[in-house]
């Protein structure tokens, strides 16, 4: 059946916006010329968009006559304002932008293995709290945080987990306290990574890929024919419970020690860089960053060093690629992104050795700053679902 009117024009309008967010400010003329819809019914669309508060007038066209015509319409991007978290064992990052995303502010702060619930939420909270200053925001419309652990399908809660310290559960509830008419929603770091190497970097020429994490821990999050897959209790990829060969025993239910995450985990690399003659200062992701790193950047007196690592990480991916054959792998986190293309390089070759499935081995292009940018743009994208809907009853 064809729509009636009135849904003719929601969905007519929810094209133009989306136009609107992909391409900058376009005049009417280009709005028709991308849309098929004729000029009356474009006039009707810029005029009720204009009178929502959604978009407004930000200029002219330079090459067109001056007119109706010659205006150049944008969303109004302080209509709302937004902030992404991506929460660490040791810290805290977040950025607040406007509905279109431009980010107005950022900051973070340290947060210690010592530091009880209470100061590391508030610690946590007053930063949001000053950056959203910062950014000359009044409130929030949209939250989004990315953190490592389980997310429940049912409630979208982080569940608890014994390696993860308890002021991550406590934050996302003050935080719902402290900006209440915020819709706050989290979601696992390595989705929120993979979601953004889809949009912006290293898988946005594919539908289908896998982002492994390489840091403090070990993860991977799956997206295929162009969707992010959670599973039935929020939990693929949670490949650090993968039982391989060359650990001292099996992970438990409870403990991912035996699993993969005890050959490629931060405190794994630094006890391979010390087997091979390097030291290490700590086991901390950041301090395997920087081995990997060092390693990368004097590759003839390190090489067995990273060689010995492919070969770890390559029995991860090889055991993703048997089952998913998704054709692109993508390195990420800390460690992902310090090896870059030589390693993801030593990792291709190894797995192409052990598996017929032809699989493309590349390195994070968006490294640390990953999480945070997948966080933003699911935020932004909750926030645009919302404000671009067409009014109840219309």
């Amino acid at each position: 059946m064809p729509a009636s009117p009135s849904t003719a024009r929601a969905i007519n309008d929810r094209v133009a916006l989306r136009l609107l967010q992909q391409e900058g400010p376009l005049t009417a003329g280009q709005l028709k010329q991308l849309t098929g819809l004729s000029r009356p019914t474009v006039a009707d669309l810029v005029e009720r968009l204009t009178d929502a508060g959604l978009i407004t007038v930000v200029g002219e066209a330079g090459e067109q006559r001056r007119g109706p015509n010659a205006r150049l319409y944008g969303i109004v991007a302080d209509r709302a304002h937004l902030a992404a978290l991506d929460v660490r064992t040791e810290g805290v990052s977040v950025a607040v932008s406007d509905l279109i995303g431009t980010v107005l502010a950022e900051a973070s702060v340290p947060i210690g293995d010592g530091t009880s619930t209470g100061p590391a939420v508030e610690r946590a909270v007053a930063l949001v709290e000053r950056a959203v200053k910062e950014a000359g925001a009044d409130r929030l419309h949209t939250v989004g945080i990315g953190a490592p652990g389980l997310i429940d399908p049912a409630s979208g809660d982080l569940r608890d987990s014994s390696g993860l310290p308890p002021w991550h559960r406590g934050l996302v509830a003050t935080l719902q306290e402290r900006f209440p008419e915020a819709r706050v929603s989290v979601e696992n770091e390595t989705n929120l990574a993979a979601l953004a190497e889809q949009r912006d970097g290293a898988a946005r020429d594919g539908d289908t890929f896998v982002l492994l994490w390489l840091g403090h821990g070990t993860g991977a999050a799956v997206v295929l024919d162009g969707a992010l897959r959670r599973g039935a209790s929020g939990g693929t990829g949670e490949i650090g419970f993968l039982p391989v060969p060359g650990t001292t025993g099996l992970p438990s239910a409870t403990d991912c020690a035996g699993g993969f995450h005890s050959l490629a985990g931060s405190a794994a690399i630094a006890r391979l860089a010390a087997e091979h003659g390097i030291p290490a200062e700590d086991a901390h992701a950041s301090a395997a960053a920087r081995l990997v790193g060092e390693a990368v950047a004097r590759p003839g007196e390190a090489q067995p060093f990273l060689d010995a690592l492919a070969d770890r990480i390559a029995l991860g991916v090889a055991s993703v690629v048997a089952v998913l054959d998704p054709g692109c792998v993508v390195l990420g986190g800390e460690v992902g992104q310090a090896g870059g293309p030589p390693l993801a390089a030593l990792v291709e070759e190894r797995v192409r050795r052990m598996s017929p499935l032809l699989v493309a081995v590349r390195p994070s292009a968006l490294g640390g700053t990953a999480v945070l940018r997948g966080a933003l743009l699911t935020a932004r994208d909750r926030a645009q679902e919302v404000l671009f809907a067409p009014p109840p009853g219309r």
